[in-house]
């Protein structure tokens, strides 16, 4: 991570630091300024969720695209995966999101994807950050006749939802099939629901009244329960919880039962496996995948690569290894042949396909995978040394590791913004496992004490 740049674009608490209307406005003429390196009058299109926040970032940011020469579109509340599609679809030079994705109302953020609508690579964003330091910005301001102008693009919801629409198989309807959508009272409020319901079915909407303040309040892919709850209520074939930002899913299937990100990768992989549009039968995630859908894959003959957390990190890596198909526990689906970023919609759309060309409830196709039990232990700690140069950790943790053998995992890192470590075991036995996680926790915590008193001196 970079100064300002965190895994997923520049965020932080709106109108306070990284998100202040000063920083927003350097922010935009610091993009500006790396796309003025490769084009003369760069078109940059600029979407956002439904924070309040947004409307007073997106005019500061287009404030500071202009002052150096570029043009600004608004596309207004749309999903990220939309504002990807478009920059390409449009031919734009870039695209810039306005959301905070998972995160509560106060928080904002400022998400980025070029001309192809990949988000951009680490040089361009310590390009981005060398811009926002240069004490001579403002230098650079373009003279008055150059200055970029602004204009509202009034069907960017319409346009996204042909181009979803077009994802489902033209041979498929949903006559007949009742779906809830938990909104998130987020980006995809109107989107989504019409996608569904243009499909032909019966769509029963919850959290989709987004009035500024009220996004991921406790729903959306973060909370899924009240989704379980209405499936049931409405006898609904499936229920699907976005995120503010509709670039994350959760399912819940016709019998109330939740599935994460790594269900939801399985049961994609060994259909796409089945019809041979799995390319290399590979699929990619991050070390947090659960150690079940390795066991669920791999026996199929389909190889599980990971990577660092952060989808980012997936879609550098399907890149490279030609991959189709990844994505993260939390919700993130990476379907390359049909987007460049995760898409919550298209995610839902390929799980709607399954059902229908099957012919099976979505309880049943599940059962391709089976989670091993996961305990995860938040552990707060004084300072943070290279977990590889605590030996005595390192002999425990070596040796618990040996115990699991391949029926279970540890995974033992740094929180990259907090002052925690986090301890991840997967096992055959929740009581073991919670077992394990306490012993290394307290090992942990010795050992890093005695470091710091070492080091102290």
């Amino acid at each position: 991570m970079g100064k300002y740049f965190g895994t997923d674009g520049i965020r932080g608490e709106a109108n306070v630091g990284a998100m202040s209307p000063a920083m927003v406005l350097r922010i935009g003429q610091a993009f500006g300024m790396l796309l003025r390196e490769k084009t003369e009058r760069p078109k940059v299109i600029i979407g956002k969720d439904t924070r309040v926040s947004g409307y007073m970032i997106e005019g500061i940011l287009s404030a500071g695209l202009c002052s150096v020469g570029a043009d600004a579109l608004f596309l207004g509340p749309l999903p990220t995966p939309g504002v990807a599609y478009l920059t390409r679809g449009m031919r734009a030079t870039a695209g810039i999101m306005i959301s905070a994705s998972h995160n509560p109302f106060h928080d904002n953020g400022i998400k980025f994807f070029d001309r192809n609508g990949f988000k951009l690579p680490d040089a361009d964003e310590e390009r981005i950050e060398a811009y926002i330091d240069d004490p001579n910005l403002e230098s650079r301001l373009v003279g008055s006749s150059d200055i970029g102008r602004a204009r509202r693009i009034d069907d960017a919801i319409g346009q996204y939802a042909v181009f979803l629409k077009e994802r489902f198989p033209r041979n498929m309807q949903l006559d007949g099939m009742r779906i809830v959508v938990d909104c998130a009272n987020g980006a995809a409020y109107k989107v989504a629901p019409k996608v569904f319901q243009e499909l032909g079915a019966e769509v029963f909407c919850i959290n989709d009244d987004p009035n500024g303040f009220n996004i991921n309040l406790d729903s959306g892919a973060l909370h899924p329960e009240k989704l379980q709850d209405e499936v049931l209520r409405y006898r609904a074939d499936v229920g699907f919880a976005l995120d503010g930002d509709a670039d994350r899913l959760v399912v819940v299937d016709e019998k109330g039962n939740a599935l994460d990100g790594d269900q939801i990768i399985a049961l994609c992989a060994v259909e796409m496996h089945q019809k041979k549009q799995l390319p290399h039968n590979t699929v990619v995630v991050t070390v947090m995948s659960n150690k079940g859908l390795d066991l669920a894959l791999t026996q199929r003959g389909i190889t599980v690569k990971r990577t660092a957390v952060g989808d980012r990190h997936v879609v550098e890596e399907m890149r490279r290894c030609g991959a189709v198909l990844g994505g993260e526990q939390s919700g993130h689906l990476l379907f390359l042949d049909a987007s460049t970023s995760g898409d919550g919609v298209i995610a839902a759309l390929k799980v709607l396909e399954m059902i229908v060309r099957s012919n099976k409830p979505l309880s049943e196709l599940s059962t391709v995978m089976h989670k091993l039990p996961q305990i995860t232990r938040n552990v707060k700690v004084a300072a943070k040394p290279s977990l590889e140069k605590l030996e005595v950790f390192q002999q425990r943790l070596k040796a618990l590791e040996s115990v699991l053998g391949d029926a279970g995992r540890i995974l033992v890192r740094y929180s990259g913004t907090e002052a925690l470590a986090r301890i991840t075991i997967e096992g055959p036995e929740l009581h073991v496992i919670r077992a394990y996680a306490q012993e290394l926790e307290e090992v942990l915590i010795a050992d890093i004490a005695a470091w710091s008193t070492t080091h102290a001196k």
